[in-house]
């Protein structure tokens, strides 16, 4: 069903069965999430043709809507991709169980002994694009952090992320806990994400996924709090020092591997030195592999480049599209990359020491790199199974949100009669 005529009261129902999932997931044992996270593998794949063809009827509607190919790889799922949502299901299946986790134990000259403790935030909700994917990985580290899920995805994914939904349900009932544990809002009408975003008695967290519209709009309207999820508008600064073979080989691969995701390099700075060296082989690199570069008046005399805008600075491509800029040091890289910057991930290549103590100290970005592609900012490649995202805010989650990310914790104190002087 697609349509409802009361988007008010299906949220308010949704949340209410939420709220009361929440409470069941919160004593739920380690060994009953886990078991609910393997069942939902075993039918992700069971049920692989299924959602290929439901991501068929997702790919013609997203072409319909002219989606560019970018955006339809990110839509896209085929046996590959599928193996990975149940490699990363199994993954954090696998992990340590994070509720009732110690975080630090002390005594009180009084008396007290004070336990501060891991427990669930109770009922998240996620608000996200394109990426079917993302139906698996949220709904598995929420329910591995014993929370409640609201998800929402986009309206390229409908059909695709039903699909696995209806797996995830699946291996809920085969462990015996709520099916209301991962709830997906079935509806397209955009009336539900702003319905979410009031629900404060019954959604605690709001994890929006997606690009910037959407991240600001959550920002706007949102009267429950945020784990925001901003655009990846990623740099890369090429420093003096840097190694060139190393640097050809990530600035490729930090561009081109897959230019649909966040962690998808944008923006090229070259230091000047190495603009009639280094720096044209990585242009003409760049440029025969298909990559429209959008480069600075310095980097115009390589054949091939169009020239850059202020547009260009601080632009998410998600495309073959990269903007290049010489600039005089790491000071003026440093400083470009706070202006233009989104604080989610940034990258220095060098061999210099010095110069990486700096990049890393005097830049605030969520994820900081040396060396090494920017395709790897991602909760899988961080050891944590999979990620709901990257937040880029100053809240306790930052980064790759994983399962660990989606607990708060509470004091624990326990006396002996004790009693304050």
């Amino acid at each position: 069903m697609n349509d409802h005529d009361n988007i008010p009261d299906l949220i308010a129902e949704i949340g209410k069965a939420a709220r009361a999932a929440a409470a069941q997931l919160a004593m739920a044992s380690a060994e009953r999430k886990r078991a609910a996270l393997m069942s939902a593998a075993d039918a992700v794949w069971a049920n692989r043709s299924r959602i290929i063809e439901a991501n068929a009827e997702d790919l013609a509607y997203g072409r319909g809507k002219g989606l560019s190919p970018a955006m339809l790889d990110r839509l896209l799922l085929d046996e590959a991709r599928i193996q990975s949502i149940v490699d990363g299901l199994r993954a954090v299946a696998d992990q340590k169980d994070p509720v009732g986790e110690v975080i630090a134990e002390w005594d009180q000259p009084s008396g007290l002994h004070i336990r501060r403790v891991r427990t669930p935030l109770g009922v998240v909700g996620v608000i996200y694009e394109s990426r079917p994917n993302v139906t698996a990985d949220a709904g598995a580290l929420c329910l591995k952090s014993g929370n409640a899920v609201i998800l929402r995805g986009g309206s390229e994914s409908f059909h695709s992320s039903r699909a696995i939904h209806a797996c995830l349900v699946e291996g809920l009932s085969a462990a015996g806990l709520p099916e209301a544990s991962i709830q997906l809002v079935p509806t397209r009408d955009r009336e539900a994400v702003s319905e979410m975003l009031k629900a404060v008695d019954t959604i605690d967290v709001i994890v929006p996924r997606g690009g910037k519209g959407l991240v600001g709009l959550v920002q706007r309207e949102a009267r429950v709090p945020v784990f925001a999820h901003l655009e990846g508008i990623v740099h890369i600064y090429v420093d003096k020092a840097a190694d060139p073979e190393k640097a050809l080989k990530v600035v490729l691969n930090a561009k081109t591997r897959r230019t649909g995701i966040c962690g998808a390099a944008e923006c090229l700075l070259i230091h000047r030195d190495l603009v009639a060296t280094l720096g044209g082989d990585l242009i003409a690199a760049l440029i025969g592999s298909g990559v429209r570069v959008h480069a600075d008046e310095a980097l115009q005399t390589f054949d091939g480049t169009q020239p850059a805008t202020e547009a260009d600075w601080g632009h998410e491509y998600l495309d073959m599209d990269i903007a290049a800029k010489t600039v005089s040091g790491i000071d003026e890289a440093i400083a470009h990359i706070r202006r233009y910057g989104s604080n989610h991930t940034d990258c220095i290549l060098t061999e210099d020491d010095t110069a990486a103590d700096q990049f890393f100290a005097e830049l605030d970005s969520a994820i900081l790199m040396r060396n090494a592609s920017t395709q790897f900012a991602d909760g899988g490649e961080f050891g944590m199974g999979a990620e709901i995202g990257i937040a880029t805010g100053k809240m306790h989650a930052r980064g790759p949100v994983g399962a660990e990310q989606l607990t708060s914790f509470k004091y624990l104190v326990t006396g002996d009669g004790t009693v304050r002087a």
